[in-house]
């Protein structure tokens, strides 16, 4: 048998931080889009928070979308073919855009919240008469005619159970000894075996591990664990550390040389310099940061420019970033779910990026 977890991640702009920690712990989003008139336009105008949502869960690590389009049986649009069709065809692009492969990585299904239709069983031929004829073709990319069916035949790719183990923490607490809380992104983690935990570099003995909060012998990639962790204050463990072997740390950085696609700018600067100023979201590390040095520019058409002094909307820039304060990273080719940030400021989504080099290591 398989469990799941559910994360409810917050909808209002207000609390898009919140809802990068939900995320940054799932490997399925569901993304609710309301199909109600005017409301899926409000969501995914400019600015719109199912646009910034989409953004967020690609560069958080989600192994799959689905996009559930709701209120299918809204008065204004009773089960029309023609209304989910449109709304597909505006949200493909974008999420292309975000770097989802459409085909491999994005489903599409019309429910309905209130009956329960296409929830855990599938909408009457006599309410809509063209869902079973789509989903039977395998259209929208699934064959499944319900969520439920749907979200039971996905396969979570690239778990590494015998990789490094890499746990970022995402939370702590005090209870008869310190707890962190984090998901197992690779490796896995025993009671008894001692962990070092980055950048602190401070080594814990595992006294116990509970997934469920039950106590568990092993954790594997992909559950959500607390872990007791022996010696360890409260203020020793913060959200953003990561849990790894004492032979194999993770690397712990101030600086990184990055790609990035610059989606949005605040309203009082229109272009990105060396000096522009931002807060740097990776894993669950939350950091300042300045952009340091632009090394080139792409845009829309192909267009490279080296040694660019700006960089705008649309645009994809190579860039030195530094940070506040040392945040535990891996480069996105080694580590994907260490390697991938977005940058945020004044409560917009300005771009999302991959780690691609870190500075060479020091010798002990």
């Amino acid at each position: 048998r398989e469990h799941a977890i559910i994360l409810d991640a917050p909808g209002h702009k207000n609390y898009v931080p919140n809802m990068i920690q939900g995320a940054s712990q799932a490997d399925i989003g569901i993304l609710v889009i309301s199909a109600r008139k005017g409301e899926f336009e409000a969501g995914f105008d400019r600015g719109g928070q199912s646009r910034e949502h989409a953004m967020l869960a690609k560069t958080l690590g989600v192994s799959y979308l689905v996009v559930v389009v709701n209120k299918m049986d809204e008065p204004t649009v009773q089960w029309k073919k023609e209304r989910f069709d449109d709304i597909v065809t505006k949200i493909r692009p974008f999420l292309r855009k975000c770097g989802f492969t459409i085909k491999k990585e994005v489903k599409f299904i019309p429910i309905s919240g209130l009956s329960g239709a296409n929830v855990k069983e599938e909408v009457s031929e006599s309410e809509c008469g063209w869902w079973k004829k789509m989903h039977t073709a395998g259209e929208n990319n699934t064959d499944k005619g319900t969520l439920l069916g749907l979200l039971d035949s996905l396969v979570i790719p690239n778990r590494e159970a015998t990789g490094p183990l890499r746990i970022p923490v995402l939370d702590r607490y005090s209870d008869r000894g310190t707890i962190a809380m984090g998901k197992v992104e690779s490796g896995t983690i025993r009671p008894g075996t001692k962990v070092m935990v980055m950048p602190t570099r401070n080594i814990y003995k595992v006294d116990e591990v509970y997934a469920n909060e039950d106590p568990v012998s092993a954790a594997r990639p992909g559950e959500n664990v607390l872990i007791k962790l022996n010696g360890a204050k409260v203020e020793d463990i913060r959200r953003g550390y990561v849990i790894c072997p004492k032979d194999k740390p993770c690397r712990a950085v101030n600086k990184v040389i990055c790609e990035i696609a610059i989606a949005d700018m605040p309203e009082h600067t229109q272009v990105m310099t060396a000096g522009f100023q931002c807060m740097f979201h990776a894993h669950t590390a939350e950091e300042e940061c300045t952009v340091t040095k632009i090394f080139e520019t792409t845009n829309a058409k192909g267009h490279v420019i080296k040694g660019a002094r700006f960089a705008s909307v649309n645009m994809r820039a190579v860039v030195m970033l530094e940070l506040g304060e040392t945040v535990p990273l891996e480069t996105f080719t080694d580590m994907p779910f260490l390697g991938r940030f977005t940058l945020r400021t004044e409560g917009k989504t300005v771009a999302i990026g991959k780690v691609q080099k870190l500075p060479p290591k020091k010798e002990d």
